[in-house]
């Protein structure tokens, strides 16, 4: 018989992706039998549809937890396809897992090719998270049905905008937040030594506010970022 045929490298992508989070149990693989399963469970049937010829594997770059949203959390994943099978295109990669991620509120916004020994989560610069409250509800049945499961309306009248803003300068740059971490097993062996680069409160825009007769709700929007966080930190 004539020579085997000789399979590739796998192509290395890192990929973009944004998900509305309420219907997952985060973006971490879970055991497919739960009641809500992870982002990255979706993901990687999707890749699956695109009949690699080894299994494909999402490397995340950030957890995030159970009905949080992101705006564009990335991954890396290398995709090895059957002999004589081309590389698939960037564009190619973000149709096809589209195309099968319909019609769960995941997509893709871009792919590239990277070498291989990028790495999404080792590799992430910043990461940056955005929570947005909403003042003004004296009830949460006030919250505008177009913003539910999109902000947090703290309870217990309005906030002290100035004095939050100058409490988030003291805790701007590199401390020990041990104060402000999760007590579990694991977060133990961390270093609870972390660098905060930015921490804004900022008014934020609600979707399509200038239309609502009850003009009393102002939305904020809480901007944090750093390289890496501790659990439950922000």
């Amino acid at each position: 018989g004539g020579a085997p045929a000789m399979a590739g490298a796998p192509a290395r992508y890192l990929v973009f992706f944004q998900y509305f989070g309420t219907r997952y149990s985060g973006v971490t693989e879970t055991k497919s039998d739960q009641a809500l399963v992870g982002v990255q469970n979706y993901l990687e049937r999707a890749a699956e549809q695109l009949k690699p010829s080894a299994p494909i594997k999402f490397h995340i770059s950030s957890r995030t937890d159970s009905g949080v949203h992101a705006l564009a959390n990335a991954a890396h994943l290398d995709i090895q396809r059957p002999p004589g099978k081309a590389a698939f295109t960037a564009q190619q990669l973000v149709q096809g897992l589209n195309h099968h991620l319909r019609p769960e509120p995941i997509r893709i916004l871009s792919a590239q090719r990277v070498s291989s020994t990028f790495h999404a989560r080792f590799c992430a610069l910043s990461r940056t998270y955005i929570y947005r409250l909403l003042l003004g509800c004296a009830h949460h049945s006030q919250i505008p049905v177009f913003e539910r499961d999109l902000c947090w309306a703290p309870a217990g009248g309005p906030l002290d905008i100035p004095a939050m803003r100058e409490a988030a300068q003291f805790l701007l740059g590199t401390h020990d937040f041990s104060s402000f971490r999760s007590l579990r097993a694991e977060a133990a062996a961390q270093s609870p030594v972390r660098t905060l680069l930015q921490l804004q409160l900022q008014p934020g825009p609600g979707f399509l506010e200038h239309h609502y007769l009850h003009r009393g709700l102002e939305f904020w929007e809480v901007k944090v970022k750093s390289k890496s966080f501790l659990y439950r930190q922000v």
